[in-house]
């Protein structure tokens, strides 16, 4: 029997309707639950998860996603005359485990499993996907990226995979006892304007989402700085030209870049994002120098 259950990330409100066995797997968002009465909003998105096969339709096929060699695939179609369709592989070269099929807003969508199998992974990628392409309108943008807090305000850490992401949190927790995880490899920055006498801020959020590490906190606070990282034999920071900072930030961040209404969101958040927060890249090694070497230069 399908039920329908509500969830709020980065102040965005969606909802999944599936069955029991779904929502068993769902535990990573549980602390984002809310009930139908504590919706305040109309919903980013309505995800609807079946078992069934997914129905015949013409598609037009407009790009594939290869990442890395242990990053998903994603092929990017057009279903004629219904949206987008969206097919998920756990890997570069592995089948696809999921059909995503999505309204042209990214408003309904309708998730087709297949099998049993990776059923976890379709429906966090799922989510994650049509929470990044529906809420970049809203000055929204999913990073990848990992977050560490210290003195209220979270600092983002961006790199390539395997550049040392989630180590260099790990050396700040080391180094800062009071510092904790907020995110490890998804978390959600919003960019809001400036309102009457209110400052224009940027926020970063956590989400459900948090790659290999179970970090998923309903929590958010001010971002102090973003941080690109590159290994290197030495500890060395050095604030980013807005150049620089805008063209890594566009890569960190989650979108349907192929569509010009996403694009131009994109654009724009991160335009103004960058001249609100600290940038820097560090070159740096994999220990608490180099914690201590990126502290000191945010704070400088």
């Amino acid at each position: 029997m399908a039920e329908c259950r509500y969830y709020r990330v980065a102040e965005h409100v969606f909802s999944v309707t599936a069955g029991e066995d779904v929502f068993a797997l769902m535990t990573n968002y549980a602390p984002f639950e809310i009930t139908a009465a504590e919706m305040k909003q109309n919903l980013l998105f309505a995800l609807q998860v079946t078992n069934e096969a997914m129905p015949e339709m013409e598609v037009e096929h407009v790009f594939t996603d290869r990442s890395d060699e242990d990053m998903p695939r994603i092929e990017i179609d057009k279903a004629l005359g219904k949206g987008w369709l969206l097919g998920v592989s756990m890997f570069r070269d592995s089948d696809v485990c999921c059909h995503i099929l999505s309204s042209e807003d990214f408003n309904k969508v309708t998730l087709y499993l297949t099998g049993e199998q990776n059923k976890r992974f379709a429906l966090d990628n799922a989510a994650m996907l049509i929470f990044a392409f529906a809420s970049v309108r809203f000055g929204t943008l999913e990073m990848h990226a990992s977050v560490t807090v210290k003195d209220e305000l979270g600092y983002l850490f961006l790199g390539k995979s395997g550049t040392g992401k989630s180590t260099h949190s790990r050396q700040w927790l080391q180094l800062f006892p009071e510092a904790w995880l907020l995110n490890d490899d998804n978390p959600v920055v919003r960019f809001f304007p400036a309102q009457g006498e209110k400052e224009a801020e940027v926020i970063v959020y956590g989400s459900p989402w948090s790659g290999k590490t179970p970090c998923y906190k309903n929590k958010q606070v001010r971002v102090g700085g973003i941080v690109k990282l590159t290994q290197a034999p030495y500890n060395k920071a050095t604030k980013l030209r807005l150049p620089e900072a805008y063209a890594f930030m566009l890569a960190s961040s989650s979108g349907l870049k192929i569509v010009p209404e996403t694009m131009d969101a994109l654009y724009s958040t991160i335009s103004q994002l960058i001249t609100k927060v600290p940038m820097l890249g560090l070159e740096c090694l994999p220990d608490t120098d180099a914690a201590q070497c990126c502290y000191d230069a945010l704070k400088d």
